[in-house]
């Protein structure tokens, strides 16, 4: 045990340096993480702010009861698992052509420019986003219904169309964050071995081949790690842009959990049960997490842990 302290020691002061920059971000999780799941009795109480966390009622599930119960659950609750699984099959393996497609473009000054034009989308506001999804697509002004309109058809009100809803917050997604996931890709794909895409050229290799053969195996391990993450935030569908898209006519298609709880929650100051919805999404990701680390585990050895 002494040896092992000494070492531990020893290892400390040999690396200081490299602790003291590791604290910064230890503290911000700390303080921003895990303090804040103090809160989470909250769930399990009539929040009174009068009476503070802890001087509050408790009252156990019955906040989840009423969640289970309420006729927004099972709404909320499908439109956020397909715009998250809509999402993830669409917009899942197109940075990773990208990127495929990039490592193929032999000249400097075309890939920057392509990269330029594609990470740009990403530094855009969501604020400025929705409004140019919403000018775009006006049945009256908008520059896709004009199209419309010049082949003979009539003026079609996107945002008005419940079924339309989860494509435009999809695709425009796509639009905004492939080039930025792109990058981790691109960066992965720097590692690969030119001496195996010569042999691979020499031993007559389509271009084709060296990428299935050679370059899409080094990325499964970045893939599957990517995939792990985003099956474990698959329920946390952000709120800021479905607000901006939502309207009374494609509430019923756009209320998801995110929405619900700012709404519920700031809107309607009911925090106990906001929180308690805030918990259950919590616990599905973590849930989903798990199970996607495992299978992934046990199918490409590949996991976080």
């Amino acid at each position: 045990m002494k040896k092992k302290r000494y070492r531990n020691i020893r290892t400390f002061r040999r690396n200081w340096q490299l602790y003291l920059m590791m604290l910064p971000a230890v503290l911000y999780i700390a303080i921003f993480v895990y303090k804040p799941m103090y809160g989470i009795q909250i769930a399990f109480r009539d929040f009174s702010f009068r009476e503070g966390i802890t001087g509050s009622e408790w009252v156990g599930f019955a906040q989840f009861e009423r969640l289970f119960s309420s006729y927004w659950f099972p709404i909320i609750l499908k439109n956020t698992l397909v715009l998250s699984i809509l999402g993830l099959v669409v917009s899942f393996p197109i940075p990773i052509i990208l990127a495929l497609m990039l490592n193929e473009v032999r000249s400097r000054k075309i890939k920057g420019f392509i990269q330029t034009i594609s990470y740009a989308p990403h530094f855009i506001s969501t604020v400025v986003v929705c409004g140019m999804v919403i000018l775009f697509l006006s049945p009256s002004t908008g520059i896709i219904n004009h199209f419309i309109t010049f082949f003979g058809g009539e003026p079609y009100r996107f945002l008005m169309e419940p079924g339309a809803f989860k494509w435009i917050y999809v695709l425009s997604g796509v639009w905004q964050g492939a080039g930025w996931s792109s990058i981790i890709y691109f960066a992965a794909l720097a590692g690969v071995d030119n001496s195996l895409l010569e042999a691979a050229e020499i031993d007559g290799a389509n271009r084709l081949q060296r990428i299935i053969h050679i370059n899409i195996p080094v990325l499964i391990p970045t893939i599957m790690i990517q995939l792990i993450l985003k099956c474990g935030s698959i329920l946390s569908v952000g709120y800021e842009k479905i607000l901006l898209l939502q309207n009374s006519v494609n509430l019923n298609a756009s209320e998801v959990i995110s929405t619900y709880v700012y709404k519920v929650g700031l809107q309607q100051y009911d925090y106990s049960f906001s929180t308690a919805v805030n918990v259950f999404n919590s616990l599905c990701n973590c849930i989903i997490l798990i199970l996607a680390n495992w299978i992934a585990r046990r199918m490409t050895n590949e996991s976080l842990w």
